[in-house]
């Protein structure tokens, strides 16, 4: 009869395995490595589902996008690397915030906590992550895309890359999601507790503007509820701040091609801002868990040249939450009580 020696067993046996995972960087802030990076983002379906004809879309992105965007692109992201660290925001960011992580779960919880980090596009990989993970021994993973909003083109395209991942595993691990925390108790007073801790700074402003990562109105017609879940963290924020309804309004960032994406837009917003007599204005983007280039070079950057050229008087942008102590425990707790069965008594 066969008898397993020790020599095969998991060194780490029952430790439990936690990937956080996010959109992604390009290697460095270079045409090169932009249109690599943009290649792997605009090709994948859940972001940009191609027309019947995908041929199509693929000529498209080949011969257009690819041979113009990466260059432009590559001097958005010169003007922020290195802000967080010695490269990408987003990647220098969630270093740190997978090391406060492991700390506090395995500070709590005497080691039974292996953490790593996986980037949908980019490195380090989410099949590199989840390959660590399996050579520490961790039979049983927790995927936690650092998306408090569910949207197929984020967390569902997250899931994609896992199973694909998996494909290629011998030993496939047990497996948990989260697949948003939008309405979470913790996340919505760190998001408040970030504001109030500003404002005490910079004061109150005339109109708090929450800002969102848009996506088309066609995908939202087609059943994506990520607009709704962008709508409850807004009007959970805003009751926890006591903020009257004119006191705030949510708006969508970054569109990306010609058909109608959800609105309001933001650049349209706030543009339009001043002349109804709203000169002071505060935005943050609770749909982003660590600062990047869309928020760093778009919302604080453009979008403040567009409010203050339209007449208004006072731009403020309202970090992410990043690092902050109470995001962390907001993070580390949604992962305990996710994996609370799995752990040693």
């Amino acid at each position: 009869m066969y008898s397993c020696s020790r020599k095969y067993e998991s060194a780490n046996q029952g430790k439990v395995g936690v990937l956080i995972t996010n959109l992604g960087t390009p290697d460095s802030p270079t045409k090169e490595s932009l249109k690599v990076y943009l290649k792997e983002f605009l090709s994948d379906p859940r972001v940009v589902e191609p027309p019947p004809a995908r041929w199509l879309w693929k000529l498209i992105l080949n011969l257009i996008i690819l041979n113009t965007r990466p260059k432009k692109s590559a001097e958005a992201y010169q003007s922020v690397w290195g802000k967080f660290g010695d490269g990408s925001p987003l990647l220098d960011i969630g270093k740190e915030q997978k090391r406060l992580i492991s700390k506090e779960l395995n500070d709590k919880y005497s080691g039974q906590f292996e953490v790593e980090i996986g980037m949908r596009y980019g490195n380090p990989s989410i099949a590199s992550g989840l390959k660590s993970l399996e050579e520490k021994g961790c039979e049983k993973v927790l995927i936690f895309p650092l998306y408090p909003q569910y949207a197929s083109a984020t967390t569902g395209s997250t899931f994609d890359a896992v199973a694909d991942a998996l494909k290629t595993m011998r030993r496939v691990p047990e497996l948990k999601f989260v697949s948003h925390y939008y309405n979470d108790k913790r996340f919505i007073k760190a998001l408040s507790n970030s504001v109030k801790k500003f404002q005490k700074q910079h004061g109150k402003p005339d109109l708090l503007l929450t800002s969102y990562h848009g996506i088309p109105k066609r995908y939202f017609e087609n059943g994506d509820n990520y607009p709704c879940h962008c709508c409850k963290t807004t009007y959970l924020l805003a009751k926890d701040l006591k903020l009257e309804p004119s006191k705030y309004k949510m708006s969508f960032q970054s569109l990306f091609g010609k058909e109608e994406w959800m609105r309001d837009y933001t650049d349209e917003t706030l543009k339009s801002l001043p002349s109804k007599g709203v000169k002071n204005v505060q935005v943050i983007c609770p749909g982003f868990s660590a600062d990047c280039l869309e928020t760093i070079e778009e919302i604080d950057e453009e979008n403040r040249e567009y409010f203050m050229e339209a007449g208004g008087e006072t731009y403020h942008y309202i970090p992410a939450l990043n690092y902050d102590k109470e995001h962390i425990s907001c993070l580390t707790g949604i992962i305990i009580d996710k994996t609370k069965d799995w752990m040693i008594k």
